[in-house]
């Protein structure tokens, strides 16, 4: 291999899919994007999020907490109070992300295009690809 082409290692590769398995979810990244504006309570997050069910809420919160990503601080009042906020990790996860998005808005068109040719290539080979028929 020439000193030109650049690959990624294997490992490299294995840690960035399971990140990105992580928090390629649905939810996950509204929510970094969320407490990115500080702590805020499960309702507060929850309000901030559209669609966003109350049970899935708390699953992507416990992954997230779970992957050092996010805190949960209880506080000893009557009701308890629970807070949720990005971690040093979480907080430096989004400038990445921040970068990721910008390449999306930048590329999306072009990503598109090339899906529509592709589509309009397969779809021709299938009209034009012989069949056998059993005789």
């Amino acid at each position: 291999m020439s000193p030109s082409k650049q690959t990624l290692p294997e490992q490299d590769c294995i840690g960035v899919r399971r990140l990105l398995d992580r928090i390629g979810d649905k939810w996950s990244l509204y929510i970094i994007g969320t407490l990115q504006g500080g702590p805020m309570r499960f309702n507060e997050i929850r309000r901030h999020i559209e669609g966003i069910s109350q049970r899935m809420l708390t699953l992507t919160l416990r992954d997230l907490e779970r992957n050092g990503l996010v805190t949960r601080t209880v506080y000893p009042t009557k009701p308890p109070s629970v807070e949720y906020a990005l971690t040093d990790l979480g907080r430096t996860l989004f400038e990445p992300v921040k970068g990721l998005v910008t390449w999306v808005q930048k590329s999306q068109a072009a990503i598109e295009q090339a899906r529509v040719k592709y589509d309009k290539a397969q779809s021709g080979e299938r009209k034009i690809r012989p069949t056998m028929l059993a005789l």
